[in-house]
Formats: structure tokens, sequence, C-alpha cells
């Protein structure tokens, strides 16, 4: 039976009273270890081959149309996997053999056709034969302790906008589709490793809410804040950094933009414009740096209504 991201514990679509509360107390068994943030912090190795590793699977997505939680359950897998096991260094084969690896275990996952062939071309650099990847599956099997059907954001999305208890319900599909691909991208980025998967779908929704319904927002932020099974200080620190991760994302699309529509003259001419942009358009936070002021929401008080 394929596994749905959406409902970890259960294959039926809807959520029963007793399996939210299995989720929260499961999550932490399908994260990466404690430690594994700290030692990404101060092992250049670690950041480089995560950061590599992740290149190779967003490859894997768009060159084999895969569905993108296939290589969402990769990524997750390979962090846990990692955060387990020390990877040696100075043997660049490890990466990708640990790639394939953990791309065939989400595609079998989601019962979806996996070619090996399609990664092992003589641009690849090295071939592994089927009996080496199947020893690597087991190796990454054994660090998860078989616990495949990992609990991720996407377990508690549909629990989470029903404790929003939305004004109009046709508001919810565009709230998760928002939700959804902040989720993705903040895959991509260490920062968000120390969450729990609970907190990184409330997280979103509200950032989702603060774009596409500004006037609930009050509302929907205290509908969330309010549910006994949520921190209320680890949701104020992820909401504020997936906010800031959106916010710059814009920013730089924005930028973007204004270089096409505008060629500079010099060197010296672009960094002016850019200069300009970046004044007229960011507000100054507390350690100096500076960001786009794009529906800036930032939850100080988060409990007050």
């Amino acid at each position: 039976m394929e596994f749905d991201l959406e409902n970890s514990l259960t294959s039926f679509e809807e959520h029963h009273s007793d399996t939210v509360p299995n989720l929260f107390a499961s999550e932490s068994d399908h994260m990466p270890s404690r430690n594994f943030l700290h030692c990404l912090k101060n092992s250049g190795f670690n950041v480089s081959f995560r950061q590599e590793a992740i290149s190779l699977l967003l490859q894997a997505q768009y060159s084999c149309n895969y569905d993108p939680f296939i290589p969402y359950l990769a990524v997750n897998y390979m962090d846990r996997f990692i955060s387990k096991q020390e990877i040696p260094q100075g043997k660049p084969w490890i990466l990708r053999l640990v790639v394939i690896s953990c791309l065939s275990l989400a595609a079998k996952m989601k019962n979806t056709h996996f070619s090996v062939s399609d990664f092992q071309g003589e641009e690849a650099g090295f071939i592994f034969d089927t009996q080496t990847i199947n020893r690597m599956e087991l190796l990454i099997l054994d660090a998860l302790n078989w616990r495949m059907r990992s609990i991720t954001p996407f377990s508690f999305v549909h629990f989470f906008i029903s404790v929003l208890e939305l004004k109009d319900p046709s508001s919810s599909q565009p709230l998760k589709d928002r939700a959804t691909e902040i989720i993705f991208k903040a895959q991509n980025e260490i920062k968000f490793l120390e969450f729990k998967p609970s907190i990184v779908a409330a997280s979103a929704l509200l950032v989702a809410s603060n774009e596409l319904l500004p006037l609930q927002f009050p509302f929907l932020k205290c509908s969330i804040s309010s549910c006994a099974l949520v921190n209320k200080e680890r949701l104020l620190n992820c909401f504020n950094a997936l906010q800031e991760m959106v916010e710059m994302e814009c920013y730089e699309s924005m930028l973007d933009t204004m270089s096409c529509t505008r060629t500079p003259l010099s060197v010296l001419d672009r960094h002016c414009t850019k200069s300009e942009s970046e004044t007229a358009s960011t507000t100054s936070i507390t350690d100096g740096s500076a960001v786009p002021e794009i529906k800036r929401r930032k939850l100080n008080g988060y409990g007050s209504k």
C-alpha cells in the first residue's frame, strides 16, 4: 500500500481521535538525532554533504518527473541516517550511494518505479551494482529502526486546518497548498531541523494565512497558539524564521525582476540600483540586518489577542 505522508499512522482519509495524540507523541522518533543541528553548524563537510545531496535529489525529481513527496521523504531518511552514522570524508562516491539508496527507499514507499540506471550514467562518475545499493539500504533501515512511515509536517496539516475553524471552508485548500510550498522550501535550510514537524506545520499554516487571509490572521493565530499540544515559544520562533525565509525569497525575486527590466550600464550602476531598491523596500530589525517590508508580522507577545 502506498505511503501517504499526510496520514503517517493510518491509511484512512480522516484523522481518528486517537491518531492525533499518537502523532504528537511519536514525531520525535522520526527526527534526526538531537545533536545533528549542532554537528551541522560546526562541520562544513556535513553541511556541504547535505546541500549536495539535496541538490541531487531535486535534480532527480525534475529529470524523472517524480512526485515532490518522494525526494522530500528521501531527505528525511538521509537526515536521520547521517545524524546517526558518521560519513567518512574523502570518499565522494558515498554521497551518491546514500542519495540513490534513500531515493530508492522513498520510491518504494510511494509505490513508484525507480530505475538505478537513471542515476548511473558516465557523467555520474560512479557505478553501483544492485547488491551494493541493497546493502546501503539495509544500513539506512537499521539506523532508522525501520521507521519508514515518517512523521513529517505534512502529517499535521489536516489537523491544524481543522483547528483554524475557517469561516469559509473553500479557503482551506489554497491555505493548504501555500503551506505545502513553504514546508517543501523549509526542508532545504538546516535551521528548521531543530523544530518538531508539528511546529513546522503549524508555523507554515500561519505564514500562509498571513498572506492569504490577513484579516482573519489574529483569530487564526490564537486558534493555533491555544492548542494544548503546541509549544507557543517554539511556534513563535519557527513562525518568524519561516516568515523571514518567505520574505527573503520575495525580495530576491523582486531583484531578479528588476535586473531583467533594466540593464545596468556598469557594475557600479548595478550596485547603486540594488542599494536604492534595498533602501526603499527594507526595514531594520533588532540585529541591524535588513529584511524586506513585505506584509511582515512578527509574533511578539504571541499569546495576546
